[in-house]
């Protein structure tokens, strides 16, 4: 068993969909949960759901993201557990995606993780302890027709992670990956439906039936690795990306 009381973590876009829901089982574990997100309005609701504390920041904005971490700092003097689960996804034919899509995709994706990491692992190497957890994807893994855009900004998240975690080791800090596959009931879930219903592309009812264990995941399937990944449970593994995909992707 593990014993995750008394600890802090940051939760990045957890105003809705899975990063609530890692909140949600984060601070059912006894953690302090700070949400941050660029939506006030959401991440004041998500953690007041969770006691927690909303900071309000884009992942993008250096600035905005430093004074986030100094908040979070000021509050609980420490920082345990990073998630960077802020992203966002396009679906569609490769040579229909806006090279501003691609652009968004890459800065949010990509520079995101890299700027709260940074803001974050100071504090971490100071305390010689610490996790960070990224949201990755199958789609990471390998090159997934119409998510050109997407998959080419999960492998550069997967590339990180073994960067970072290579550097990190030293410190006694872990950085690992979750790759979940097809997860529903979230906002970015729906978004994609209506782009692959534009285009004519399997939804994802049709898609299940490819699932080896018969479904798709839920955000529920996501957070309980990432308390397993934020816990002592997993004090020997850094560098790892972990499939959740219901067999769908398999190495």
């Amino acid at each position: 068993m593990y014993d995750l009381s008394g600890q802090v973590a940051v939760v990045t876009g957890g105003g809705g969909g899975i990063g609530r829901e890692i909140g949600c089982r984060l601070a059912s574990e006894g953690m302090s949960v700070a949400v941050l997100e660029r939506d006030r309005e959401a991440a004041e609701r998500v953690a007041g759901e969770l006691n927690g504390f909303a900071v309000i920041a884009d992942v993008t904005a250096v600035d905005e993201v430093g004074a986030a971490v100094e908040a979070v700092l000021a509050r609980y003097d420490k920082i345990d557990v990073l998630v960077n689960n802020a992203g966002i996804c396009w679906t569609g034919p490769a040579l229909d995606m806006p090279l501003d899509t691609l652009r968004a995709m890459l800065r949010v994706n990509v520079e995101g993780v890299f700027i709260v990491s940074r803001a974050v692992l100071p504090h971490m190497i100071a305390r010689r302890a610490g996790s960070v957890i990224n949201l990755a994807s199958w789609a990471g893994k390998t090159g997934n027709a119409y998510f050109a855009g997407y998959s080419a900004s999960k492998f550069a998240v997967i590339g990180l992670t073994q960067a970072l975690a290579r550097e990190m080791a030293p410190y006694g800090i872990r950085v690992n990956a979750i790759c979940p596959g097809i997860v529903v009931g979230t906002a970015m879930r729906a978004a994609l439906e209506a782009q692959q219903r534009q285009y004519g592309l399997p939804q994802t009812a049709e898609r299940e039936k490819l699932i080896p264990m018969g479904r798709v995941s839920i955000p529920e399937d996501v957070a309980r690795i990432a308390a397993f990944l934020a816990s002592d449970e997993a004090a020997y593994m850094t560098g790892e990306s972990i499939n959740l995909s219901g067999g769908l992707l398999m190495d």
